[in-house]
C-alpha cells in the first residue's frame, strides 16, 4: 500500500547547486585553515608565538637549524647548554618466561639558565619514560630504524613534561636489549 502512495507523488529533480556551493565552501575553509596554521597566524593570535623566531620569520630568514637539520626552536640552543643525566631505567620486556630486558641511559642537553628547573621534573621525567619503554613490543625495538624512532618519540615526552623550550635534546648514552 505504501508503494502505490510513493509512486503517485511527482518525482522532483533535485538541484546540485547546493551542493556544489558547500564543497566550494568547505574546501576555501580549508585551505584558509592550513595557511593561517602554516603561516603562524594562529600561534601569534593564541599567543604561542616566539617573538625571536617570528621576527627572524619575517625579515626572511629561517630558524637555525642543528647538526641534525631539526630546526631550533628558540635562542637557548646557541647558548651555552649543559647535560642532566637521567637516571639508568632497566624494564623487563615481553611475557615472564622470556625474560628479556632493556637497559636504558640518557642525558637531557637543556640551557645552563634551566638546569635546576630540569632536574626538579627529574622524578616526572622518569616516569614518562619509564611508562613509554614499558608500554613497547620487543618486536618495535629490534627494528633497524627503531632507536631514532624512540628516541624522537621520548624528547617529545620530556618536552612535554618540562615545556618546549628547556630541554632541547636527548641523548641516549646506553640501550642495550638482551
Amino acid at each position: 500500500m505504501s508503494t502505490t502512495a510513493e509512486t503517485e507523488q511527482p518525482v522532483v529533480k533535485s538541484s546540485k547547486k547546493g551542493l556544489l556551493i558547500g564543497l566550494v565552501l568547505a574546501l576555501l575553509g580549508g585551505g584558509g585553515g592550513f595557511y593561517l596554521t602554516y603561516s603562524g597566524m594562529v600561534s601569534s593570535l593564541l599567543g604561542g608565538g616566539d617573538q625571536e623566531t617570528s621576527s627572524a620569520e619575517s625579515h626572511g630568514e629561517s630558524p637555525a637549524a642543528d647538526d641534525h637539520g631539526e630546526s631550533a626552536g628558540h635562542a637557548e640552543t646557541t647558548g651555552a647548554t649543559g647535560f642532566v643525566p637521567l637516571n639508568p631505567i632497566t624494564i623487563s620486556l615481553g611475557p615472564r618466561g622470556q625474560s628479556r630486558h632493556l637497559r636504558f641511559a640518557a642525558q637531557l642537553e637543556v640551557a645552563t639558565a634551566h638546569i635546576d628547573e630540569v632536574q626538579r621534573l627529574m622524578p616526572r621525567i622518569t616516569d614518562v619514560l619509564n611508562i613509554y619503554l614499558r608500554a613497547l613490543d620487543p618486536h618495535e625495538l629490534e627494528e633497524p630504524a627503531a632507536l631514532l624512532r624512540l628516541r624522537a618519540q621520548m624528547l617529545r615526552r620530556v618536552q612535554i613534561v618540562t615545556g618546549p623550550r628547556f630541554v632541547n635534546d636527548l641523548l641516549v648514552m646506553e640501550f642495550v636489549l638482551n
